[in-house]
């Protein structure tokens, strides 16, 4: 069998793994792409940002309409078609991969279509999708294949049935009611999508706060949101055994230690992703793994100098912008160890890690938290302000939340931000920027805001911190 030899291979056509071919072939390298899916655009176009974004825009216009009395208009009758939702996100999500797949297609690097493993730490064993097998020798790789729904044991769920994130984005017939496992991004933004649409939600979540991991006020802010909507939430749970009783479906668990149930029409699957790391043969290549994730430094590289990973299957975070850099940094830094290009090698830059849940209303944050600043024994001042004390929210109708700053205790310097409430995730980019250029309080406050907007609420938290850190250098 002839064995084909490149430069650079890639496992995985998504976000990371065309950025990561795309800088490669920049950069001199012979370079290929394997993708194992039957429909090439990866997880963010196909079942993931784009489309889930689609049908929660749906949902976020038609809870407008429901609140249209608020505004002293009558809407007249409403209506949801689900099947003109559906048929709108596939239309959209059909432009959206047609030309990540001429990209694919169109790129100066061979596109191989199969399932890939690796046989040693230079070569590959792919199996083709059109029947066959290929030998695939490279100098460097770079891991990219995403992740995929996790699969946790819950006794009964199975013969109960349920939905899956993937299939609510296909979804043309709606429950009435749905019971949603798991209090993540997903979850949650899937939870509000079917609360948008008049339907009755439930959300069991295993932590005890939702958004596990993060701030508690942020946490807490949503939750007081949701259940202002009539979104029934349920932290702090222990799932036991799900049945199906008269037709419906019947969550049992335990909160706080309680035997409690909730019953609904269809639930909802949510339980968080895991790392694709399965079946690539890792371990004949000498690729180490940090629980199911992919171990990569700093660099990117793995435990093999040679072999890189990006996105999803290395984490720290699932968000198509990280996963974009980390695969650009991989393939400058293959590109330097196969002496492609001059040195030094780039280093991953996590300080401006950003998260965006696209909930009603939004959270969004970038740079250090509080759980965070407290791991790390940071000295920060922090202050916060509300949404229903914003003039622009106000008019807007949309009053829960809040914005939060942290700074630096000692020098002034904007460490991180995060904001629940109306359009967060596009508000948080100018404290990206303020945190990217390491401004100080005092710095920041010398920027115009423009009256009335959403984004000028920032000035009042930093104005709060400004004037306890300048009467901490009077003392």
């Amino acid at each position: 069998m002839e064995i084909a030899e490149f430069d650079f291979v890639v496992l995985g056509g998504g976000s990371a793994g065309y950025a990561a071919a795309r800088t490669a072939v920049g950069l001199g390298m012979s370079t290929a792409v394997i993708d194992s899916a039957e429909t090439l655009g990866g997880l963010c176009i196909l079942r993931g940002c784009m489309p889930s974004k689609t049908l929660i825009e749906s949902a976020n216009r038609y809870r407008s309409m429901r609140r249209a009395e608020d505004f002293g208009l009558r809407a007249g009758a409403t209506e949801v078609r689900a099947e003109e939702i559906i048929a709108r996100k596939r239309a959209l999500i059909g432009d959206f991969a047609s030309y990540r797949q001429q990209q694919l297609h169109g790129g100066d690097f061979e596109l191989i279509r199969g399932r890939a493993a690796f046989q040693d730490a230079h070569s590959l064993k792919v199996s083709l999708l059109e029947g066959g097998e290929r030998q695939i020798k490279g100098k460097a790789f770079c891991v990219a294949t995403g992740s995929v729904i996790s699969r946790v044991q819950v006794p009964g769920l199975e013969e109960t049935g349920y939905l899956a994130s993937d299939e609510v984005l296909d979804l043309e017939t709606l429950p009435e009611s749905v019971i949603v496992l798991g209090g993540g991004a997903i979850a949650l933004e899937l939870a509000c999508y079917f609360e948008g649409l008049g339907k009755q939600v439930t959300v069991i979540q295993r932590s005890s706060q939702l958004l596990s991991g993060g701030d508690g006020d942020l946490a807490m802010a949503l939750e007081d949101a949701m259940a202002a909507r009539d979104i029934r939430i349920h932290t702090g749970t222990e799932l036991q055994r799900i049945e199906s009783r008269e037709g419906r479906k019947v969550v049992h668990f335990k909160r706080h230690g309680e035997p409690t149930e909730a019953e609904a029409d269809e639930i909802l699957y949510a339980l968080g992703r895991w790392p694709a790391a399965g079946g690539l043969g890792l371990e004949a290549a000498g690729v180490e793994l940090k629980g199911r994730h992919v171990s990569a430094s700093m660099e990117m590289a793995t435990s093999q100098p040679h072999v890189f990973a990006a996105g999803d299957v290395c984490g720290p975070s699932e968000v198509v912008h990280t996963a974009i850099a980390q695969a650009e940094i991989a393939a400058h830094n293959a590109a330097v160890l196969l002496g492609k290009t001059a040195g030094p090698k780039k280093q991953m830059d996590y300080r401006l890690d950003m998260l965006g849940v696209f909930t009603h209303p939004e959270v969004a944050t970038v740079g250090m938290s509080e759980v965070q600043a407290k791991r790390e024994e940071r000295d920060i001042l922090c202050a916060s302000y509300p949404f229903d004390d914003h003039g622009k929210s106000m008019v807007m109708g949309e009053t829960h939340g809040f914005v939060k700053v942290i700074a630096d205790a000692g020098t002034g310097e904007m460490l991180g931000a995060a904001a629940v409430g109306p359009e967060a995730v596009d508000l948080i980019h100018e404290m990206a920027v303020a945190i990217h250029f390491r401004s100080s309080v005092s710095e920041f406050l010398k920027i115009p805001h423009y009256h009335p907007t959403l984004s000028e609420i920032w000035t009042y938290p930093v104005e709060e911190i400004a004037e306890v850190y300048d009467n901490s250098k009077k003392r």
